[in-house]
C-alpha cells in the first residue's frame, strides 16, 4: 500500500494557480465552492489507497466496470468529507484565493 504524499496532490491540482482559480472580481460563493472542490479532490486522493485491496464479493460483485464505479465511489466520499466540513483545506485554500484576488486588484 502506498502513502499518499501531499505534494502530489497539489501537483496534480497545480496547473490551476490561485490566480486561475480566482478571477478578479470572483465571488466569495465562486471561491468557495473551488476551495471545497481542491478539499474533495485531495481526500479523494488521500482515500484511493484505503480502498485498493477491496475486493468484490458475491455473485454480483466485479467485472469490468468495478474498478471505475469504485473510483467514482472513492470521488465521491471526498465531497461528502468535504462538504461536512473536511479537514480544514478548503479554508487554507480560500484564505490563499481572497489572498490572490486582493493582490490582484491592487
Amino acid at each position: 500500500m502506498s502513502g499518499i504524499d501531499i505534494s502530489t496532490a497539489t501537483m496534480a491540482y497545480q496547473s490551476q494557480a490561485p490566480q486561475a482559480l480566482a478571477p478578479k472580481g470572483a465571488s466569495l460563493r465562486e471561491m468557495n465552492k473551488q476551495a471545497q472542490d481542491f478539499e474533495a479532490f485531495f481526500l479523494s486522493q488521500a482515500l484511493q489507497p484505503m480502498f485498493e485491496n477491496i475486493e468484490p464479493e458475491g455473485p454480483f460483485g466485479g467485472g469490468p466496470g468495478n474498478d471505475i464505479w469504485k473510483s467514482m465511489q472513492v470521488d465521491e466520499y471526498g465531497k461528502a468529507l468535504a462538504k461536512s466540513g473536511g479537514i480544514g483545506i478548503a479554508d487554507a485554500v480560500m484564505k490563499q484565493l481572497l489572498i490572490a484576488q486582493e493582490g490582484m486588484s491592487q
